[in-house]
C-alpha cells in the first residue's frame, strides 16, 4: 500500500508514467499539469492556491495516495489473495461441523455436494460475505491466513468473489461485442479489442451453439449466456474466488469451463450434483443438515472412475449435439441422417 511519503517527491511526469490513471485525478481536482511535468507532486499547490483551495501539497499527496491505492485495488493490482481458510461453525442442530480447518488455494477446485436444501448455498454465501461468526452457521473465513481487511466485506470496489448462478438474464440492448467491450474498458484493460475477441472465442468453445459478436445479448440462449459470463469472469474479473452454483444445468461444456477458470489462477468452489464435476475437484465438502459433515479428498481410484464418467459424458454431449442438428441417434453406424420437415 502506498503512502503519501512514497509519492510526494515524485515529479508529475514520473507519477503519470507510473500511474496513467492519475490524469483523471488531476482533472477532477482542477489541477493543471501541462507545462508543469517536472514539478514535484507536493509542490503543485503554491501558498496562494493552497489558501484558496483550503489544502496544501501534503494533503494533496495524501489524497493522491488514497486514490492510487483504490485504483490499484480496482484493477486487481493490490493485495493478492492466494488462499482462504474456513474455520468450522455448526449445523442446523447446533452440532459442530466435521472438520477443524479447511485451507483452499488458488488453482484448486472444491466441490460442494449434498441433497437439495442441505446447505450448499449457505456455505457459498458465507464465503462470499467473508463470514466472521456473524451468520447462522457461525463460520469464520480468513484471507491469506488472517482476519480479512474490512474492504473485502464492505467495499464495492474490492470484490473477493464472483458468483456464477444458474439464472442469468440480460436486459441491456447491446451486442455481445459491445457488452464485453464495455466491461473491458471499465477495467482499463490494455489492448481491450484483442481481449474482447478472446472472450467471445472462449465463450463459443463453451457454448452448445455458436453465436457471433454482433448477436444481441438479449437474444442469447441460457447456455450461451452462461458461456459468455464464464469466459468474461475468467478473463476479466479480478475477483480471486469463483463460486459456481450447479453449472451442470447450464447447457455448456462444463469441463472446459473449469479448465478455463483454473488457467486464470482462480479459487473455484462449485455446488454440484454432477459426479463428473464432483470428482474433478481436489476435495469435496459433504453438506448435511446445514453444516460441513466431512471433507473428502479425491483418491486415485476415484480419478480412474472419472475417466469412465468423462467418456459417458462426452457421449451424452455428442448425442445432444446431434439431436439439436436434427439427426437420428439410431443412424450412428450408417451415417448421419437429417430429419426433414
Amino acid at each position: 500500500m502506498l503512502h503519501s511519503d512514497d509519492i510526494a517527491g515524485l515529479a508529475v511526469a514520473d507519477l503519470l508514467a507510473r500511474f496513467p490513471f492519475m490524469e483523471a485525478f488531476f482533472r477532477d481536482n482542477g489541477i493543471v499539469t501541462a507545462g508543469r511535468e517536472r514539478i514535484r507532486l507536493a509542490d503543485l499547490i503554491g501558498e496562494t492556491e493552497a489558501e484558496d483551495r483550503g489544502t496544501d501539497g501534503n494533503r494533496l499527496a495524501a489524497q493522491a495516495a488514497e486514490y492510487i491505492n483504490r485504483m490499484l485495488a480496482f484493477l486487481g493490482e493490490g493485495e493478492q489473495v492466494t488462499r482462504i481458510t474456513i474455520l468450522p461453525g455448526r449445523d442446523k442442530s447446533g452440532q459442530p461441523e466435521g472438520f477443524e480447518r479447511l485451507e483452499i488455494r488458488t488453482s484448486e477446485i472444491i466441490s460442494i455436494v449434498g441433497p437439495t436444501g442441505s446447505g450448499k448455498s449457505r456455505l457459498l454465501a458465507d464465503i462470499e460475505w467473508v463470514a466472521q461468526a456473524d451468520t447462522p452457521t457461525g463460520r469464520r473465513v480468513l484471507i491469506n491466513g488472517a482476519p480479512p481487511d474490512p474492504k473485502w466485506r464492505f467495499s464495492s470496489a474490492d470484490k473477493l468473489v464472483a458468483q456464477l448462478s444458474q439464472n442469468m438474464n440480460f436486459v441491456m440492448d447491446l451486442s455481445v461485442r459491445e457488452f464485453v467491450a464495455l466491461h473491458a474498458e471499465s477495467r482499463m484493460i490494455p489492448d481491450a479489442a484483442r481481449v474482447v475477441e478472446r472472450i467471445i472465442a472462449q465463450a463459443n468453445e463453451l457454448a452448445g451453439e455458436p453465436f457471433t459478436p454482433e448477436t444481441a445479448i438479449t437474444a442469447l440462449s441460457g447456455g450461451q449466456s452462461r458461456a459468455l459470463m464464464i469466459a468474461d469472469t475468467a478473463i476479466l474479473s479480478k475477483s480471486p474466488i469463483i463460486l459456481i452454483d450447479e453449472i451442470e444445468n447450464a447447457g455448456i461444456d462444463r469441463q472446459r469451463a473449469l479448465a478455463l477458470l483454473l488457467s486464470e489462477e482462480k479459487i473455484v468452489l462449485m455446488a454440484t450434483h454432477d459426479p463428473v464435476l464432483a470428482l474433478m475437484a481436489d476435495k469435496r465438502l459433504v453438506i448435511k443438515n446445514g453444516g460441513i459433515a466431512s471433507v473428502v479428498e479425491t483418491t486415485e481410484q476415484e480419478r480412474s472412475i472419472l475417466g469412465e464418467l468423462r467418456d459417458l459424458d462426452a457421449k451424452v454431449l455428442e448425442y445432444r449435439a446431434r439431436l439439436r442438428r436434427g439427426e437420428r441417434l439410431d443412424s450412428a453406424k450408417e451415417g448421419k441422417e437429417a430429419v426433414h420437415a
